[in-house]
């Protein structure tokens, strides 16, 4: 089956970083669009970072771009989301989607961002 399990959140000050991991495993990672998403409380699901196949492009929200870079490690099926210089407005819970699971925000376990002074 697809799996993707999503760890690295935690709680930041406001400027802090972290960085996200998707452990995935049950399908052709290298050969599809994988993508990074988010829900806070009250709010849709929201893509924050793409990482597409074919081809290596890479998309981002506008609020996330030049402080979130998107990346992946086809040797260890394994998609990445480095973040930088956090703000509370990045607080939500992240999630890992490939392209062909429609509801990302809703498949999987997530794992927290919590930006606190």
């Amino acid at each position: 089956q697809v799996r993707m399990v999503e760890s690295g959140g935690g709680l930041v000050q406001p400027g802090g970083s972290l960085r996200l991991s998707c452990q995935t495993s049950g399908f052709p990672f290298s050969t599809y669009t994988m993508g990074w998403y988010r829900q806070a409380p009250g709010k849709e699901c929201e893509l924050v970072a793409s990482s597409e196949r074919p081809g290596d492009g890479t998309n981002y929200a506008d609020s996330v771009k030049g402080r979130f870079t998107i990346s992946r490690d086809e040797a260890k099926d394994t998609l990445y989301l480095q973040m930088n210089n956090l703000n509370s407005e990045d607080a939500a819970v992240y999630y890992c989607g490939v392209e062909f699971r429609l509801s990302p925000c809703s498949w999987g376990q997530g794992t927290q961002v919590t930006v606190s002074s």
